[in-house]
């Protein structure tokens, strides 16, 4: 048997998904809600709330290209500029997400406000998942395979053993 894989999905005559994948595509409980060239994928630069840091989420309303300065307590101000996220961003915002370590809020729905959680990523162990990227382009999914497929700890899979700690 061969290991899990992404599959890209396919609008061509006659293309069905494999038997027993996945879709974990916008849509689905697996989305990724951080979409590229739209409101909930944009970055600012450099990052203000996370000092170091290239890039953040940017997570008020706003559109590529605009400027929001940030205005510090002390009077410094930090230009920020607003532009779109790359997909190796987004796809490390949903990393974060579903590791849920904060480092970008999430003020904006999805799902009607259900996120996926790293505890739920068993179910996808050992399936193919398919999705609309690329294949040579980051994607959502790997991390989702990624997760779902690394090797088990005592007492329980790796995702449970993620969320636990």
């Amino acid at each position: 048997m061969s290991a899990p894989k992404r599959i890209q999905r396919q609008r061509t005559k006659g293309w069905r998904m494999p038997e027993g994948a996945v879709y974990v595509g916008r849509g689905s409980k697996w989305g990724n809600p951080f979409a590229l060239r739209s409101p909930s994928g944009l970055a600012r630069v450099p990052a203000v709330d996370h000092p170091g840091q290239p890039w953040e989420y940017e997570g008020r309303i706003s559109a590529n290209g605009m400027r929001h300065d940030y205005f510090h307590p002390d009077g410094r101000v930090i230009r920020c500029d607003v532009r779109w996220m790359t997909a190796a961003e987004s796809v490390e915002c949903y990393r974060a997400l579903l590791h849920g370590d904060g480092r970008w809020p999430l003020d904006f729905r999805h799902n009607g406000g259900h996120y996926p959680h790293i505890g739920d990523v068993h179910e996808l162990a050992g399936k193919d998942l398919a999705c609309w990227c690329p294949l040579d382009q980051p994607c959502h999914a790997d991390v989702l395979l990624e997760i779902a497929n690394a090797p088990t700890s005592p007492g329980g899979s790796a995702a449970t053993t993620e969320k636990e700690n």
